[in-house]
């Protein structure tokens, strides 16, 4: 990747692989925002498929329960990744991020899928309404190291790839706890997430500095929120990175049309990456890269 500790960014070559993730469907948005979001095993597992199939080979998975409220029941994931891994070879990543205790938020990490987040700071976390002049939500995200470290033993004891989401500068340097601690292998996967009020702005410039700050060998990808997604997205391919799109950050196509599936954000991505010059990893790529030396949940 195009990360570095010395604080550059290496030149960035046509044959680097991009890969691109989807987010499904996230905790928070209903159909009355998108009639597209998945709520069901069935639903969520048919759009992990339309991702796949338009070229994504990574998806990332909130559960829900069937009328679309947040769930932690681990035999709701248990169903999703059975339907899942039942129209195609996609690899899974589980969330944990939420309210609550960490331990409401870990069992079904028992499933062994091959990666999972790993949120790596604590934050306030809101959305503010200029035309109202107030707050359309507001909280502070609680992630503590106790609780950082806890997700990662037990990642690590599952043979989980932490994919180590950071939503503010400080939280991208937070890995060298657990780096200090063993308990993650390299190459290491990190997430950008940017355009949260309360962490890191949504620019290119924003981007690069975060990238730069992170090991070289390190894989790194930007997740937009809302309509800045395809602008960082382009930003991350011409930096080197990778890309996450998906109806949990964001509806709407680069054009502005409401997105019909999760399959129709990725094929737009996919077709940026071509743009950009590069090509998309395919699901053996993906794997190569992200465990060269193989092993974990493949």
């Amino acid at each position: 990747m195009r990360g570095g500790a010395a604080g550059t960014l290496a030149p960035m070559s046509s044959s680097d692989k991009v890969i691109v993730s989807c987010a499904l469907t996230g905790a928070v948005t209903t159909k009355k925002h998108c009639p597209a979001i998945p709520y069901t095993p069935v639903e969520i597992a048919e759009e992990a498929r339309r991702a796949y199939e338009a070229g994504a080979t990574i998806v990332h998975i909130h559960a829900r329960s069937d009328d679309g409220a947040p769930s932690w029941d681990a035999a709701v994931f248990a169903r999703i990744m059975e339907e899942t891994k039942a129209r195609c070879p996609v690899l899974i990543n589980w969330s944990t991020g939420g309210a609550g205790p960490m331990t409401s938020r870990i069992a079904h990490l028992a499933q062994r899928p091959a990666i999972a987040a790993l949120n790596m700071g604590s934050m306030n976390y809101a959305k503010w309404s200029e035309a109202k002049r107030d707050f359309a939500f507001k909280f502070v995200f609680a992630n503590p190291f106790e609780d950082i470290i806890g997700f990662a033993r037990t990642m690590k004891e599952h043979g989980i790839k932490p994919e180590m989401e950071c939503f503010d500068t400080g939280h991208a340097y937070s890995h060298t706890v657990l780096e200090s601690l063993g308990l993650i292998e390299r190459p290491y996967h990190f997430s950008f997430i940017m355009g949260v009020l309360g962490g890191i702005p949504a620019t290119a410039r924003h981007l690069a500095f975060q990238a730069q700050n992170i090991p070289a060998d390190a894989r790194w990808k930007v997740i937009g929120i809302s309509r800045e997604q395809w602008p960082l997205a382009m930003a991350a391919l011409c930096l080197g990175g990778d890309v996450r799109v998906g109806l949990e950050d964001n509806f709407y196509l680069p054009d502005g049309a409401m997105a019909t599936s999760n399959g129709d954000l990725v094929a737009a991505a996919v077709q940026m990456a071509k743009l950009s010059g590069r090509s998309v990893a395919t699901l053996e790529e993906t794997k190569a890269l992200l465990w060269p030396n193989g092993g974990m949940n493949l």
